[in-house]
């Protein structure tokens, strides 16, 4: 990547983007976050520049700047990515660990966050803006929608569908060919071995509903 980077958001999330950029060599100009009291804090050499819809910094994004959103909720993170896509007609880029593991066959959409030591395997289909931590294994042909959350250390198998804004906990094992519905939520540690309904919350092992 040849443009340096503005991070949207200047908490732990952002602060794991920052460090994917800079293993990768890519230079973050700084972030941009809404609360007013992390504005001028430094992060090593790159600072909180100023709120997410300051025009100044926003002009920049496009041929000088890419931009990655680095927020957890899933309704701002909508909210922005709109926002990118109608003021600058921009995607925000992929944030991907120099210790991750990407099939040359997978799908990747735009914006996602892949951390360290993730894995995803052959033919499996990764969305746009997911959030995928620390030590996450997505076995082949498995598909994950837009906005998905997973958290580190869990085992998604072969075969699962995880829908649009679904929420995957800690440490959570989802057996092969499941699907997990839109906006449904697992517990952290759950083992799932039936499909999920969209908006609902499971939780233990075997997951049931709460």
């Amino acid at each position: 990547m040849e443009n340096p980077v503005l991070i949207f958001g200047a908490g732990s999330l952002g602060v794991t983007a920052l460090d994917i950029f800079q293993r990768n060599q890519v230079v973050v100009y700084g972030f941009l976050d809404d609360n007013k009291e992390l504005h001028g804090k430094e992060f090593g050499d790159v600072s909180v520049l100023g709120e997410t819809d300051d025009d100044g910094f926003l002009k920049l994004i496009g041929q000088k700047c890419e931009a990655f959103i680095a927020i957890s909720d899933t309704r701002v993170r909508k909210q922005l990515v709109k926002m990118l896509n109608e003021r600058r007609k921009v995607q925000p880029v992929n944030a991907i660990h120099d210790t991750a593991v990407v099939s040359a066959t997978a799908g990747l959409g735009h914006g996602n966050l892949i951390a360290a030591r993730v894995v995803i395997n052959p033919f499996s289909e990764i969305g746009q803006h997911c959030i995928i931590q620390s030590g996450v294994i997505v076995e082949s042909q498995a598909k994950l929608g837009d906005y998905v959350l997973v958290g580190a250390g869990s085992l998604i198998n072969s075969g699962v569908t995880i829908e649009e804004g679904a929420f995957i906990g800690t440490g959570v094992t989802i057996v092969a060919g499941v699907t997990i519905g839109k906006n449904a939520r697992i517990g952290a540690g759950s083992v799932v071995v039936e499909s999920v309904a969209a908006n609902a919350t499971v939780f233990g092992n075997p997951a049931r509903p709460i």
